[in-house]
């Protein structure tokens, strides 16, 4: 349920002495821009909306405009006007000065959605699957670095000294309960912050790089509100960090020798009767979950920009680093992309493990229920479930993904059936500004070709 007037008047009530109101808008590369505003202004908000150029939504990753999107000289670049959505007014429990945030989605000026919006995007796929009288249930689960707190200052990734004993962070303590003790006032922290803005935080883990952690949150039957979640989860880490002077990184691959950090969905679809459609009471889940698993794996290629679409985003596609390199499926299964988790029938779904953590959480729930809803729209047959690793030279039923930036944003600019679920107006914004950012870096020289070629060339 999207949040409205009397709900944030009842939410802004229970905050006396709040002064000022942080309004969110997440960009095409998961940003979040907006503005800060005086919170007597709330009524004006929801009548007139925050404006901003629609063109702010599609800035590349430096935030530069994108000429090629035609958002910006071709239409005179033209305001879009915000609205409220979401779960509403939440406490910025990390601030200094007490605050509230509220996210919004952009709108054109008449009134029609700005089909560039990412959680717009979402928004229409989601209602792709009412007439078919599903609903989707979706978890996420995120991995990130804390470092040290001039990390991203100094351009330089490097891990944190342990909080209390100091030592050194120098090999992997996957699940380790003892360094879960050592950060646990930052960890503390983040889940304090989860339970003042109802975010539904679940297990905390320790993974296998040097400070790298993961924050599951539960299922809800409403795609839209889970990315949100995930959108709300990732600023308060980095908030959180901050103040306990580290620095958090939700970057796909921080460091060449450690573990990237990855975006893990799950997902399953409700009838209106709210039965899991996956269930047909048997461990290998029924025609539908098939016929879904079909859609995601035929969509995966195109959809790779989206899944991984930064120039570092591939350098977590490494045979034998749990990120899958093929589109492939198979029951508890963790070498494949899409994994069927082993768990009581009622629960029956699917795992969908491409995503970095780097990606647009609106954009990658998007992406994956276009391909559910293209497999059971058309009614595909999956491949056969891959046994094994699916890593292997001689791994059946997989299909190859386009492993490079370059050739993840050729396939993205050709697709033939993503574009009719997500939308010719978001590919093209998507598109430009993937290819200027691989432009861009492009002609950068990098610090190896420095210590390589300088003095030997």
């Amino acid at each position: 349920m999207e949040v409205t007037l009397e709900t944030a008047r009842a939410q802004l009530a229970q905050y006396p002495g709040i002064e000022e109101l942080d309004l969110l808008a997440c960009d095409l590369n998961g940003i979040l821009r907006g503005k800060r505003i005086p919170a007597d202004s709330l009524d004006k908000v929801f009548g007139e909306g925050m404006k901003f150029p629609r063109s702010v939504l599609c800035l590349d990753i430096w935030g530069h405009d994108v000429l090629a999107n035609g958002l910006v000289w071709e239409c005179g670049d033209g305001d879009g006007v915000c609205k409220p959505c979401g779960p509403g007014l939440m406490p910025m429990t990390w601030s200094e000065r007490p605050r509230l945030q509220m996210l919004t989605m952009m709108h054109n000026v008449d009134g029609t959605p700005f089909a560039a919006d990412s959680r717009q995007v979402l928004a229409s796929v989601v209602e792709r699957f009412r007439p078919l009288g599903l609903t989707p249930v979706v978890a996420t689960e995120l991995e990130f670095y804390l470092m040290a707190g001039d990390a991203a200052g100094g351009g330089r990734p490097r891990p944190p000294a342990a909080p209390k004993s100091g030592y050194d962070l120098d090999a992997p303590r996957v699940y380790s309960m003892e360094e879960l003790d050592e950060f646990d006032q930052v960890l503390s922290a983040i889940r304090e912050v989860c339970r003042a803005q109802d975010l539904p935080s679940d297990t905390i883990i320790v993974e296998n790089g040097p400070g790298q952690f993961e924050v599951n949150l539960l299922h809800v039957a409403n795609p839209l509100l889970a990315a949100d979640h995930a959108v709300l989860l990732r600023r308060a880490v980095r908030a959180v960090a901050r103040r306990h002077g580290m620095h958090a990184t939700f970057m796909a691959k921080p460091y060449g020798d450690w573990a990237g950090s990855g975006f893990h969905l799950h997902a399953s679809l409700l009838d209106a009767a709210g039965r899991n459609v996956f269930d047909d009471g048997t461990p290998n889940g029924s025609p539908l979950l098939r016929q879904a698993v079909a859609g995601m794996i035929a969509l995966m290629p195109e959809s790779m920009l989206i899944f991984a679409p930064h120039l570092n985003s591939y350098r977590r596609f490494q045979p034998g680093a749990h990120a899958p390199t093929t589109a492939s499926w198979g029951y508890e299964n963790r070498t494949t992309s899409l994994r069927i988790p082993d768990s009581s029938n009622k629960a029956r779904r699917f795992e969908h493990r491409p995503a970095g953590a780097d990606a647009n959480p609106y954009l990658v729930v998007a992406a994956i229920l276009a391909g559910v809803l293209h497999g059971i729209e058309n009614h595909l047959e999956a491949p056969p479930a891959v046994r094994g690793d699916a890593y292997g030279d001689d791994a059946q039923s997989t299909l190859p993904l386009p492993l490079t930036w370059d050739r993840a944003i050729q396939a993205f600019q050709s697709a033939e059936t993503l574009p009719r679920y997500l939308g010719a107006s978001f590919m093209r914004a998507f598109g430009t500004c993937k290819a200027q950012e691989l432009v861009e870096l492009g002609r950068r020289v990098t610090d190896i070709e420095y210590a390589t070629y300088l003095g030997s060339i």
